[in-house]
């Protein structure tokens, strides 16, 4: 059975970056302490219970699927915005794009009798037209204990250069077995799934994905998060939702009022109120030199 190479809360970006091109997934260890990861429970436990099993095999009938973190909790926004993990987000993902983006956010509980989930890469949301480029970078936080008896995130090491039609063996499977607060953390490609839990007790892990600017977002996080919530947080954060162009002429707005009532191109920050009606058409001109350089090939 492949292992995990498992890194400290301390490594480096570079260190997280060269395991997980490498082998496609990694697990850093104790990033939150016990009093963290139990605030964000108290924040979450509500909205889980109160969340209906998945309606197939894939999303899992005996598993739960809560989603809208960024609204629902202050320590879920901490982990979204971690600064170890935006460093290492950023440094995978930027090769492809100006801007990184939330991708998605979601409570995974795997309660007792769920079976395997089918492996898969999760790269497959945009179905198989990327090629050449990674889209995501996935972070999974274990909020209990992660064992291969209940549950812990089955993953392939070293399955980035498979074909899509590969289907893993059980020798080329390995379980992602983490104390809680640790964060597996995978690409896109690598090749994973939920395990089986055969225990008696719940494995709950709190998925965070971010991609690459310019790509459809999975959750979507103007109507989880709406620009009334999105007013409260703080600028990163609101960024990093979507509030904020994801290139020079990708995310502007015309506000829906009558004529001549309001400017007719905005970009996303003027629904936070924080620009007012001269604001710049599309995206900055810093953006628009960046997308110009990127182009050009000086970055």
């Amino acid at each position: 059975m492949p292992k995990l190479e498992t890194l400290p809360a301390t490594a480096s970006t570079d260190e997280i970056i060269t395991v997980l091109s490498r082998d496609g997934a990694l697990i850093l260890k104790d990033v939150l302490n016990r009093d963290e990861v139990d605030s964000v429970l108290s924040e979450l436990m509500p909205y889980i219970d109160a969340t209906d099993y998945g309606r197939d095999d894939f999303t899992g009938r005996k598993t739960t699927r809560t989603g809208a973190l960024v609204a629902r909790s202050e320590g879920a926004r901490n982990m979204v915005a971690h600064p170890a993990i935006i460093a290492a987000a950023e440094k995978f993902l930027k090769p492809f794009c100006e801007r990184i983006q939330l991708h998605l956010t979601q409570v995974i509980r795997i309660r007792p009798g769920q079976p395997k989930q089918a492996i898969h890469r999760d790269r497959w949301a945009w179905g198989t037209y990327l090629k050449g480029i990674e889209p995501q970078f996935n972070t999974i936080w274990a909020m209990t204990d992660f064992t291969k008896e209940n549950g812990a995130t089955q993953v392939c090491p070293g399955s980035l250069g498979w074909e899509d039609s590969h289907e893993p063996s059980e020798d080329e499977i390995g379980y992602a077995e983490m104390p809680a607060g640790s964060v597996l953390i995978y690409s896109g490609g690598v090749f994973h799934g939920g395990g089986e839990n055969a225990s008696n007790m719940d494995r709950i892990g709190v998925n965070i994905t971010y991609t690459l600017g310019w790509l459809r977002q999975e959750e979507n996080q103007y109507l989880s998060c709406p620009p009334e919530i999105a007013k409260t947080l703080s600028p990163e954060l609101q960024a990093l939702i979507g509030y904020s162009m994801g290139s020079y002429a990708l995310g502007y707005y015309t506000p829906p009022v009558a004529a001549g009532e309001g400017p007719e191109v905005v970009p996303p920050e003027f629904a936070l109120g924080k620009m007012d009606g001269d604001a710049s058409q599309f995206g900055s001109a810093e953006l628009l030199a960046e997308v110009s350089a990127s182009i050009r090939g000086e970055k």
